[in-house]
């Protein structure tokens, strides 16, 4: 293996193996750096890839035990088997991240095994796990390491009963009362997954409402749905503390001035995460970190303050979301190459795989009347659409909202069935700078959930035909 590259790539989830494969298809020597046996990195391995796996395993025991009946589906007594449902998560897993690695075999990528350190310019040590230590020289280093969860003073991780989203993702029984602390989308997904299979759920979340960044309509419809399912919130209320006594867990807390207690065998704790930079030797390089946020500095090519060094992903600025690093991965080898390219920020979608699910991509309605712009807002309800109700899933409504002046589309919310495939059409006519009329003019099939998008931006003019 050949020790010098015209990229060498730090990191191979999302963006890392985006990047390195489209760099390899237009023709550079590309070598990849990852410490875990397999590729993918928290993705794949113990983010988005798993919990999708049990969010849906766990939403069709739900429906079994209750809707099923009302489709003619007579069922006896449906019982869970957790250590199945887990295998089935791990076999999704292994199955994708076989799929990456046959991808850098196709693409003749190096996969070199082990935690890399920047040596100098153009170098980065290699201390191998599997493989011995090396040193690659590259024309370009690419940093793409993701990020880690966030812990707090009050509830520093222990494992077992203090948990990150990693652990969670693999209780070997089902708790009784899972403390959710954080309402942001990883909480509310796994908060929904162990609540469908017997957990009692507590969510308390600092902020007084769920989803901050969401449009606040969608979010408080999300609530409600939520606490439905049997989901409690405690919101405004601030964690102080915490002891494990008795493989139980004394959470507490503060509301408006006043003390509160929870109790309960598992706690989540999951207020966000920050970038995985330690032991990358930047500070040692000379690379820019914001001290604030612990962010990666980049221009606008994604390289920092060092010449031959980018950084994408989790590490810079930006949505922490593995589609937005696979885009920047991409804009990045396609530069690298030669080629003229730009990632639009504005048309990045946004999804939360709760039930039901949420989408978004663009302005949220706060924002774009606090942007003092004059704007039309549509929505249409799953209720009224036909292919909802055939699915017996019509909770939720699509929300279109548009410049008054020009009917530009500014932003698109949904809450219902398979918002995050509906969202896809919007992400489209956004990128393009399309118009609320374009996607109404638009003929859409039916009966199909998408006509519910179509209805919503007619009813931006008024002119709804379901509703």
């Amino acid at each position: 293996m050949s020790d010098r590259y015209d990229l060498v790539v730090i990191g191979a989830g999302p963006g890392g193996y985006i990047a390195a494969i489209r760099a390899a298809q237009l023709g550079l020597s590309v070598a990849c750096i990852e410490k875990r046996s397999t590729l993918g990195g928290t993705c794949l391995n113990i983010g988005c890839i798993p919990s999708k796996a049990l969010l849906d395993s766990s939403e069709y025991f739900a429906l079994a035990r209750t809707r099923f009946s009302a489709h003619g589906i007579k069922l006896g007594e449906v019982n869970l088997d957790l250590p199945t449902m887990l295998a089935r998560k791990d076999k999704v897993v292994q199955g994708l991240t076989q799929g990456v690695e046959f991808l850098f075999k196709k693409n003749k990528i190096a996969w070199v095994r082990g935690t890399a350190q920047l040596a100098g310019q153009g170098k980065v040590a290699v201390k191998g796990t599997s493989d011995p230590a090396t040193t690659l020289e590259a024309k370009a280093i690419l940093l793409a390491t993701g990020s880690e969860p966030l812990s707090i003073p009050a509830l520093p991780f222990d494992g077992v009963n203090i948990v990150s989203s990693t652990e969670a993702l693999a209780f070997e029984k089902v708790p009784q009362h899972l403390i959710v602390v954080g309402a942001g989308y990883v909480g509310l997904e796994l908060g929904s997954v162990w609540s469908r299979l017997g957990a009692k759920v507590s969510v308390v979340e600092f902020l007084p409402r769920i989803l901050p960044t969401t449009d606040a309509e969608i979010a408080a419809l999300l609530q409600k749905s939520l606490v439905k399912q049997g989901l409690s919130f405690h919101l405004g209320t601030k964690v102080t503390g915490a002891a494990v006594q008795g493989g139980q867990v004394i959470v507490n807390a503060e509301r408006e001035g006043k003390d509160v207690l929870f109790q309960g065998d598992k706690v989540l704790v999951s207020i966000g995460r920050r970038p995985l930079t330690a032991g990358l030797g930047l500070a040692e390089a000379g690379v820019i970190i914001d001290e604030r946020t612990g962010q990666v500095r980049v221009d606008e090519n994604l390289e920092t303050n060092v010449p031959g060094v980018f950084a994408i992903g989790d590490l810079i600025a930006g949505p922490m979301l593995a589609h937005k690093a696979e885009e920047e991965g991409i804009a990045f080898a396609e530069r690298r190459a030669g080629m003229k390219t730009h990632v639009n920020y504005n048309a990045i979608p946004s999804v939360i795989y709760t039930a039901p699910e949420v989408a978004a991509v663009g302005l949220t309605e706060e924002q774009a009347r606090d942007s003092g712009r004059d704007i039309r807002v549509g929505k249409f309800p799953f209720s009224a659409n036909a292919r909802a109700r055939c699915l017996d899933e019509a909770e939720g409504i699509v929300k279109v909202i548009a410049d008054a002046s020009t009917d530009r589309l500014l932003g698109v919310h949904i809450i219902g069935p398979r918002a995050s495939d509906l969202i896809a059409e919007a992400v489209s006519v956004l990128e393009f700078g399309g118009s609320a009329e374009d996607i109404a003019r638009t003929c859409h099939a039916h009966p199909t959930l998408s006509e519910a998008l179509r209805e919503a931006a007619l009813a931006v003019d008024k002119r709804t035909l379901n509703a």
